[in-house]
């Protein structure tokens, strides 16, 4: 029994560390992006900046909720086992 116990937790901790790989890649691409549309936008209207960082802030936010459940499941596994 003691041997899948090892293979249980060696999974848990490999789905822990994939999802966070996963879960933390598409948010950081997506507000990498968003801020650079943001400071592009900027640069075109600087009086439109308050109206476009508060919309990039938003979003951003939006997004980095994706890597906070990504990190809630990986936190599951490590410590269901």
């Amino acid at each position: 029994m003691e041997g899948m116990e090892f293979i249980a937790k060696a999974a848990a901790y490999f789905g822990a560390a994939f999802c966070m790989g996963i879960g933390a890649l598409g948010p950081a691409l997506g507000e990498g992006f968003v801020a650079a549309k943001a400071c592009e936008g900027i640069a075109r209207s600087p009086e439109n900046a308050a109206l476009l960082t508060r919309t990039m802030l938003l979003g951003q936010a939006v997004t980095e909720s994706t890597g906070i459940y990504s990190l809630v499941i990986a936190l599951l596994l490590i410590f269901s086992t």
